[in-house]
């Protein structure tokens, strides 16, 4: 059974292709150049972590990605790529042929599918050209606007978008540059406070921070110098440290009345009653 989470990530007209930054404060614009020369500084050869040499082994390798690692993708690929070397190969396999090597992924058999059936849109409609436009891009199987910017920004070097996957998401809202969970809002939002030559790179250092330091659990994120001055988290994380633990009560043991008894075990209350001695005859 397909869960929700993958078939949203496999739907192809899913979100608008034009998506519009949304306006921001000087301020908030300021705090956001702070923060990117931060990380810029912090992670200077971040990149995609997808291995491609081809625009449309980015696109696959993009679409194998839905609910897989970027590892488990580079392990199943290049068996992949070396069996078929263009859209035209796949496109002429059947998802039958192309299923033996993505099977360590999860989905195997949907993404075995959704790689074929792209391919064959791309010999069909577009001369064997991955296209390079988010509309055109739209209209493969498996592509929805994350994998559509990625390939854009990454193959192409166009800034159609930001790429909102979970690192990003969460450090939108640990960072304070967007409260919302949709992506496509999430997306508007960065998209107003960063200049858009920053657009793809600015996600390539968002998964890196959030991977090596920000992370989705755990404290990691209390000693690093970016989160003390922009994350919730570590505020979060310090003032739970700090906060004095509260001493456990004793409870107090009930003073028992004359004649009675209580049986601690039970708390059920017992009379004593008085016991008859027989004077002893001398």
């Amino acid at each position: 059974m397909k869960s929700k989470a993958y078939l949203k990530s496999v739907a192809h007209a899913g979100a608008a292709p034009t998506t519009k930054a949304r306006a921001k404060s000087a301020a908030q614009l300021a705090r956001a150049a702070k923060l990117f020369n931060l990380l810029q500084t912090r992670y200077p050869n971040a990149h995609c972590e997808l291995n491609w040499s081809k625009p449309h082994e980015l696109l696959i390798a993009t679409i194998l990605s839905a609910q897989s690692t970027d590892v488990g993708v580079n392990k199943a690929t290049p068996e992949l790529f070396a069996a078929f070397t263009t859209p035209l190969e796949f496109a002429n396999a059947s998802p039958a042929q192309i299923e033996p090597f993505v099977k360590t992924l999860n989905f195997w058999r949907n993404k075995a599918k959704a790689v074929h059936e792209s391919m064959r849109v791309v010999c069909q409609n577009f001369q064997g050209q991955v296209p390079r436009t988010m509309e055109q891009l739209l209209t493969l199987r498996g592509v929805a606007r994350k994998t559509a910017n990625v390939v854009l920004g990454n193959a192409f070097h166009i800034n159609h978008g930001v790429v909102v996957d979970t690192h990003v998401g969460r450090l939108a809202r640990r960072m304070g540059l967007s409260k919302h969970e949709d992506p496509i809002v999430v997306e508007r939002d960065l998209m107003g406070l960063f200049p858009r030559e920053h657009w793809c790179v600015l996600s390539h250092l968002f998964i890196s921070h959030g991977r090596s330091v920000c992370k989705a659990r755990g404290d990691t994120c209390k000693d690093d110098d970016i989160c003390r001055d922009f994350c919730s988290n570590f505020k979060a994380t310090r003032k739970a440290k700090a906060a004095p633990k509260a001493a456990p009560k004793s409870k107090a043991t009930p003073k028992a009345a004359p004649g009675v008894t209580f049986n601690l075990t039970s708390m059920r209350l017992k009379s004593l009653k008085p016991v008859a001695t027989k004077a002893r005859r001398g």
